[in-house]
């Protein structure tokens, strides 16, 4: 039977405006989320950057191995540079693992790909300097199937051009953010169509599918297509053979 649980980053990416919580309430979502990807397996957590200083400790105190991934320039992608440095560097500095930024596909389809990739360089030359996984959300609802095609070609190019062979394995290009919104019910997140794309075109980088995926029997499908990661709200259901029904 496939262990689905060391593919999975089990995911809080609300704010407490998002949510109607309190950041105090917000922390303790995410040490729950924590405590059930320690008692379970579950590879990581992804959360807001705010709370990583405190989920790292938690995670420490408990001598467990659950990685802590964060996201940057979240979920719109349109920071700038600087911005995204700025944010990287703290989450590091705090203690996250992983690091998932969302490209500035605005400006990819604005047709300005030189500045998506000195972003791309920059921010993947800080992740790999610290020992951290570098993951880039290029939200798929947002791009035509050309599009996905060619953006996560020029990731996959940019990626060799500049960093050693041994490098690639930690540099990701990943499917959603969660947060996009689509118009006539049309899914925001990853599909199977998408992530075939997405694998047909990332050469030697690795593939993360986010959002989306809420059964058992989707999760192992997106595996056998090849996938390393799945981004999911619903890491507990999934593990437990329960179809999930969080939007993300």
């Amino acid at each position: 039977m496939m262990n689905i649980a060391q593919y999975l980053d089990s995911t809080y990416l609300k704010t407490p405006a998002q949510s109607g919580l309190s950041d105090e309430e917000t922390l303790q979502k995410d040490i729950e989320l924590t405590q059930e990807a320690i008692d379970n397996g579950i590879f990581a957590v992804m959360i807001r950057p705010d709370y990583v200083s405190e989920i790292k400790k938690y995670i420490q105190e408990r001598n467990s191995n659950v990685v802590v991934g964060t996201v940057i320039g979240f979920h719109e992608g349109t920071y700038s540079i600087d911005e995204k440095l700025t944010e990287a560097t703290k989450a590091i500095a705090d203690g996250a693992d992983e690091l998932d930024f969302v490209i500035n596909y605005n400006a990819y389809l604005k047709g300005d790909v030189g500045l998506v990739k000195e972003e791309f360089v920059k921010c993947t030359k800080l992740c790999l300097q610290n020992h951290k996984i570098a993951k880039w959300i290029i939200e798929i609802a947002a791009l035509t199937d050309e599009q996905i095609a060619d953006l996560t070609k020029n990731i996959s190019s940019w990626a060799e051009e500049n960093f050693p062979e041994n490098y690639l394995a930690k540099v990701f290009v990943k499917s959603s953010t969660g947060f996009y919104e689509t118009t006539d019910g049309k899914p925001n997140g990853a599909t199977f169509e998408g992530i075939k794309i997405m694998l047909d075109n990332a050469g030697r980088l690795p593939v993360k599918a986010a959002g989306g995926v809420r059964t058992p029997e989707d999760a192992e499908k997106m595996i056998n297509l090849g996938v390393k990661r799945i981004g999911t709200s619903s890491a507990l259901g999934l593990i437990k053979k329960q179809s999930g029904s969080e939007g993300y």
